[in-house]
């Protein structure tokens, strides 16, 4: 299928940092995304988790998961609106990478410890490993992913600088060096990439609720949009059990994200009448939008999810501990790096203090939750074997 004249094209790609003959039989996004794939970080995010800590049960989402879904939904979209599902791809599989274990509680609780050395950004952690701390080729640090796709995870949520935005420290020195023109909205594939993670996280962060009992379906008959979708399920399927039911109201509410998501960008698009992806990114107005109206639905859903799941009691308990855990192991390790493992030893001793804070930083962020639970166990449980 041809791609629409917005798309970003294999042929316009600009390259990578340092030159590589391009493969024979992969595109250079297609390229990208496989060295996300294989990438360690990418492993890691298989006991990563969104809102629950791994052991909490096998049904629910981590951040591995949530990645492919978040690709699965952009590649749908991509794919309708002509534009290059291979980059939306790699965007939506890249751009969790830099998260720390236990979800946000364990990102707050890092920038906390940070706070004297720039604090923590997800994001920028994730320029970090694509870029310096994944080190499995000869010839690089990083994956040396192709400038679209650098592009597209620096600036999917918006243009990365400009008139009352600061940009992070870390980007503008990596920019300085290898420059994103950050001052302007991103591809439209990357666009698609950062809504798509609003449809996923929200839908799905939906379904998790739901089976862990934190609230129940009649809870959502009062929201915009699933009130009426689980009428529509009651009537289609009037007694059909619980679970069932769920899954049809979180795929329900999924397409009819995806398609309002759709819909709105393309209209979007027939009225600025982009000629080239350089047109999508100078257009000063991000391109992939829903409408106004779900917008609002949006916005209704966040505020549900942040009342009666994000500050549940048991969520609080979690989050609690995982605070506890994230500081317990950096002051231990910033203290005595000694106790570090041998990589992460050598670079962190003797080394100025505010270099070794961000190694410890590094070491604990790429820690899943299990590892880092593990950790904290031999370091602070004085009858635990220390191996």
């Amino acid at each position: 299928m041809p791609l629409a004249p917005y798309a970003t094209t294999n042929e316009e790609c600009h390259g990578r940092r340092i030159s590589e003959p391009e493969a024979e039989n992969r595109s250079p996004f297609q390229r990208d995304r496989d060295r996300i794939i294989h990438s360690n970080a990418f492993r890691r995010l298989k006991h990563k988790t969104q809102v629950f800590v791994y052991h909490e049960g096998d049904y629910f989402r981590t951040r591995l998961t949530h990645s492919i879904e978040v690709a699965q939904i952009a590649r749908t979209i991509t794919r309708s609106l002509g534009a290059n599902e291979d980059l939306a791809e790699a965007v939506a599989l890249a751009h969790d990478l830099g998260h720390t274990p236990f979800g946000h509680a364990g990102e707050d609780a890092l920038s906390a410890a940070l706070s004297d050395a720039g604090g923590f950004d997800h994001n920028v952690q994730t320029l970090r490993i694509l870029t310096r701390l994944e080190q499995r080729y000869a010839d690089f640090d990083g994956l040396n992913l192709t400038w679209e796709t650098l592009e597209g995870v620096v600036k999917h949520n918006g243009p990365m600088a400009g008139p009352g935005i600061e940009t992070p420290k870390a980007i503008a020195a990596f920019d300085a060096s290898y420059p994103l023109d950050l001052a302007s909205y991103a591809g439209l594939e990357a666009q698609i990439a950062a809504l798509s993670d609003d449809v996923a996280y929200n839908s799905h962060d939906i379904d998790d609720g739901l089976r862990a009992g934190l609230f129940d379906l009649d809870d959502l008959r009062d929201l915009p949009l699933l009130s009426d979708l689980l009428a529509e399920v009651d009537r289609k399927w009037p007694g059909l059990e619980r679970q069932r039911k769920i899954y049809e109201l979180v795929r329900q509410l999924i397409g009819a994200l995806v398609m309002d998501l759709t819909r709105e960008t393309e209209r979007r698009l027939k009225a600025t009448n982009p000629s080239s992806s350089a047109d999508v990114r100078g257009a000063g107005k991000a391109m992939a939008a829903f409408s106004a109206d779900m917008e609002s639905t949006v916005n209704a859903l966040r505020m549900f999810l942040k009342t009666h799941m994000y500050r549940h009691y048991r969520v609080n308990r979690m989050t609690s501990k995982a605070r506890r855990i994230v500081t317990d192991l950096f002051q231990l390790f910033v203290e005595e790096p000694e106790n570090l493992p041998e990589a992460w030893r050598q670079a962190a001793v003797g080394d100025a203090p505010q270099h070794r804070t961000r190694i410890v930083g590094d070491y604990i962020a790429g820690m899943t939750d299990r590892y880092a639970m593990l950790e904290h166990q031999r370091l602070f449980d004085i009858y635990s074997r220390i191996i």
